[in-house]
């Protein structure tokens, strides 16, 4: 029995949270929101914003959080809305909060059960691998979070992986996702005049991003190529 328990505690998490993510998918919690649901009641948001702004503020940062955490779809309008209700600067804070604490649950559940079970049965190129992650976890991770091809929820997944400390990856998801956060916050305050989901990036922006991804793997590199060098 004794054997037992350290197992059970180390994936008793991971089982609670699949079940939540399949009570969620399985209730419809997914298809809630649409651009059309927002447009429709976002005078009533408003009204209840303006009368609770703190509890409104508060269950907003609580509902993209959950959401994060049990990878919903729905982020980007959970965006757009937080700008439409919030405005650009605390819209901004309250969704890159929400979403940095819902990846640092998946994250945390991720590390103790697929981290810890991957270690102790990986071999030397595992350490290898995940010795480079470790000591050069801060460029690695802002770069995935800069550019927008990597999916969000593999990204709160993989550095769990390698035994990423949970401060670099809190503190990397929380200053790599501000700029798209901002972008989309700011058409949030527009939420009345979006026609389509698709359309509120352009492909200069998304080229943007990824050049900022670049930049901020730049030191990551040099330091590779001059270790490899000396």
């Amino acid at each position: 029995m004794k054997e037992i328990l350290p197992h059970i505690q180390r994936w008793l998490p991971l089982i609670i949270l699949i079940g939540l993510i399949g009570l969620a998918y399985s209730n419809g919690w997914h298809q809630l929101l649409s651009l059309e649901s927002l447009q429709e009641q976002k005078a009533r948001f408003q009204g209840y914003t303006d009368s609770n702004p703190v509890l409104s503020a508060i269950g907003f940062l609580g509902l993209y959080a959950g959401a994060v955490s049990l990878s919903l779809p729905i982020a980007t309008l959970l965006t757009l809305l937080g700008g439409f209700l919030f405005g650009k600067w605390l819209g901004t804070f309250l969704v890159v909060s929400g979403a940095t604490i819902g990846a640092c649950v998946i994250f945390t559940i991720a590390k103790s059960s697929l981290g810890n079970t991957l270690r102790e049965k990986a071999g030397s190129l595992y350490d290898k691998i995940a010795q480079n992650m470790t000591e050069n976890a801060a460029g690695y991770l802002l770069f995935m979070r800069l550019v927008p091809l990597f999916p969000f929820v593999l990204v709160n997944i993989v550095p769990a992986l390698f035994n990423v400390p949970l401060r670099v990856f809190a503190l990397t998801t929380f200053i790599g996702i501000l700029p798209g956060t901002f972008v989309y916050v700011n058409v949030g305050e527009t939420l009345g005049d979006i026609e389509s989901l698709g359309d509120l990036v352009s492909t200069q922006t998304l080229l943007a991003f990824g050049l900022l991804g670049v930049f901020a793997l730049i030191p990551t590199l040099y330091k590779q190529w001059k270790e490899k060098k000396s």
